[in-house]
């Protein structure tokens, strides 16, 4: 079966992007950990950006993959920051009450200019 999932991650000045792309399921957990863990092994970052901007979907499985990254940044005081995300996506995040632990930015370009 095709995955309905991409993850992949990038540095810009010296802040980790993790960039979702497509369906971000169950299926895309390991991926989604996997590319986390990278970053912060690498890293040792204070923040880290998860960009939305190719984000297609995303259910509870999903949320709740994002919440562990959130939970994980927070032990240790850090900050992560959401970028591109769509209105629905933007709706979803403060219904489940995840905007309440992260900042929102439309882009990344944004997110660095107020780090």
């Amino acid at each position: 079966m095709e995955k309905t999932h991409r993850v992949s991650s990038k540095i810009i000045s010296n802040i980790p992007v993790l960039i979702l792309e497509g369906d971000i399921t169950s299926e895309a957990d390991a991926d989604i950990m996997n590319e986390y863990r990278q970053l912060k092994e690498k890293q040792a970052p204070f923040y880290c950006i998860i960009d939305f901007t190719k984000t297609k979907y995303i259910n509870s499985a999903g949320i709740a993959i994002l919440i562990n990254i959130i939970q994980d940044f927070g032990d240790f005081g850090g900050k992560v920051i959401f970028t591109g995300l769509s209105p629905h996506f933007n709706k979803v995040m403060n219904i489940v009450g995840i905007t309440d632990f992260v900042t929102l930015y439309a882009t990344n370009e944004d997110a660095l200019k107020n780090i």
